[in-house]
């Protein structure tokens, strides 16, 4: 996912520097969401997986 949120953060930067700012503006946007919605399943995951350890260990 993180991937996805680097690949429309270049797009949008592309886009700005070439004078697109709606379109800038929109795949900034979805590199945000995608960013911050990835880092929270990461923390999420990291969390179940710490609890999940001590229950197996």
């Amino acid at each position: 996912m993180l991937k996805w949120a680097i690949i429309f953060a270049v797009i949008g930067l592309i886009a700005g520097a070439l004078g697109f700012s709606g379109a800038a503006g929109a795949a900034m946007g979805i590199a945000k969401l995608l960013f911050w919605v990835g880092l929270v399943i990461a923390v999420v995951l990291f969390i179940l997986g710490v609890t999940i350890a001590k229950k197996v260990t």
